[in-house]
């Protein structure tokens, strides 16, 4: 849409074709229904990809400001929540209703429910067959069917296909901004923790976020764990710290002098989620009256709440998983158009490539930014 916006509003004539029922259903899920559309923060330094570079022209030409201006533009009421995530005061329908709006004043006829059966391309020209039996011919193609993500959603590997079609590169796909799962015997000893969130640091190698971490009856999630799960692979252990700005080992020495006869699971519940103090006290062994404890074993507890390792059996999929690791290969586009360089008037955009966003509005700004800066080549 955001693609289409930009070409129209140059002059150009364009159809979107879309095979869903109604436009913009991932907008319209997405940040509990009020659209999480980007990030204030946003820079090359929050994606994912094979060349860490490439994101780097069209989020330059195209900011959140920008977006941020159109927003205002349509009346549409936002506000900030944390880490510089901006979201609808209403609904994300506002955000669709705006792209819908801006495609009408652009002149850009919109066609859903458009099954693609075939694509050729010869003589400067694509022809795509759709499903009823049509033909739509023009000289440029801008696929922007996202990754495999939420295919509840009706989300596919189309681009992929497209892109082994034409002998385009792809590296290899896998789900992100995804829960974790875990083997059986450690969920049954996690089983106690369902359902609590918690502060935590979850670090994986070098790469490490500070955020909320929910327990689930499935393995580990909230936002903490859906960050990391981008940057983990199957195998890998992750390392993670409880209440990463809480000092621990002071408060429970201080709860020893101040009053011995308490149990360590009553102070840390104090700071902790009662469950999760009782359950770390547990694993920790560590359950006599801190006046029986000495300063190595409250260390050994203080271990256990903020020092965990644990390899994670695998993740939820792409059923439930945000983004699509992986895809088109940023080496067979110009960054500057994204089109494709071997392909005259071949464009990928959006997830379907190989860049992919933090959580927190980062891929609402990718997808904008790559939709605007092909617009404007187209």
């Amino acid at each position: 849409m955001m693609c289409a916006i930009r070409a129209g509003n140059r002059g150009k004539k364009v159809l979107l074709l879309d095979h869903a029922t109604a436009p913009g259903e991932k907008i319209r899920i997405s940040g509990g229904g009020r659209c999480n559309f980007t990030n204030l923060h946003t820079s090359p330094s929050n994606y994912l990809s094979s060349n860490p570079h490439f994101a780097k022209s069209a989020l330059a030409r195209y900011t959140p400001q920008h977006f941020l201006d159109l927003v205002e533009r349509h009346g549409i009421t936002w506000h900030e929540k944390t880490l510089g995530q901006l979201f609808c005061d209403n609904s994300a329908k506002d955000i669709i209703r705006m792209l819908l709006l801006e495609m009408q004043a652009a002149g850009v006829v919109m066609e859903l429910q458009q099954e693609i059966a075939s694509i050729e391309h010869g003589d400067g020209t694509y022809r795509l067959r759709m499903g009823a039996g049509g033909l739509v011919q023009a000289p440029a193609l801008v696929v922007a069917t996202g990754g495999k993500s939420i295919p509840k959603m009706g989300a596919t590997g189309f681009a992929y296909r497209i892109a082994e079609q034409f002998c385009v590169g792809l590296v290899e796909t896998r789900p992100g901004l995804v829960p974790l799962t875990l083997d059986p015997l450690l969920l049954e000893r996690l089983a106690p923790l369902s359902g609590i969130s918690v502060p935590a640091e979850v670090r994986h190698g070098k790469t490490s976020f500070r955020e909320a971490l929910l327990f689930t009856h499935r393995g580990l999630s909230g936002p903490a764990i859906l960050q990391i799960s981008s940057y983990w692979r199957e195998g890998d252990a992750v390392e993670v710290k409880i209440e990463p700005s809480l000092d621990v080992l002071p408060l429970l020495k201080a709860a020893r002098n101040h009053n011995g006869r308490q149990a360590p699971q009553t102070v840390l519940a104090e700071v902790l989620p009662k469950r999760l103090a009782q359950f770390l006290a547990e694993t920790a062994g560590v359950t006599a009256q801190l006046a029986d404890l000495s300063d190595k074993t409250l260390d050994k507890l203080r271990h256990a709440i903020q020092s965990w390792s644990l390899t994670p059996a695998g993740s939820e999929g792409y059923r439930t998983a945000e983004v699509t690791i992986g895809g088109v290969d940023t080496k067979e586009l110009d960054s500057r158009t994204m089109a494709v360089k071997r392909v005259p008037g071949l464009h990928f955009i959006g997830e379907c490539v190989d860049v992919t966003g933090w959580l927190g509005g980062y891929n609402f700004q990718w997808a904008w930014a790559s939709g605007h800066v092909c617009g404007d080549a187209l």
